[in-house]
């Protein structure tokens, strides 16, 4: 980090907590990375890979922003592809979802504020 704490850097791929790189959920050590005000994550999904359950009371907004492969965000009433580089999709508040990759994916994520989420383990 920069000495006078304003300035860092890193990779996206290799500088991770759980596919997170900034949010409330990092450690406070990392800094500028630490924060509630914004969340963002690099995710990588193989061919296939389904989150278990449904992410419930949802109280953020979230942008998901393909960069590669295909990937489908469910949500209780409809579903959004994600097919060409930089597709999203965006959603607020009381949107229950989850996310299935049809390909090899790499998925950008900007949330906020950074709080706490609740997921479900029953698939319907």
């Amino acid at each position: 980090m920069h000495p006078d704490q304003t300035i860092q850097t890193g990779n996206a791929v290799l500088d991770n907590e759980k596919g997170w790189l900034v949010g409330g959920s990092l450690p406070k050590a990392l800094g500028l990375r630490h924060t509630y005000d914004v969340e963002l994550k690099w995710s990588v999904h193989k061919a296939g890979e389904e989150r278990p359950g449904w992410v419930t009371s949802e109280v953020r907004t979230t942008v998901a922003i393909l960069i590669s492969g295909q990937y489908e965000v469910m949500f209780r009433e409809r579903s959004a592809m994600l097919v060409n580089q930089g597709d999203f999709v965006m959603w607020g508040k009381g949107s229950d979802h989850k996310g299935r990759a049809l390909e090899d994916s790499v998925i950008l994520t900007v949330r906020w504020p950074s709080i706490p989420i609740k997921v479900t383990k029953n698939s319907t």
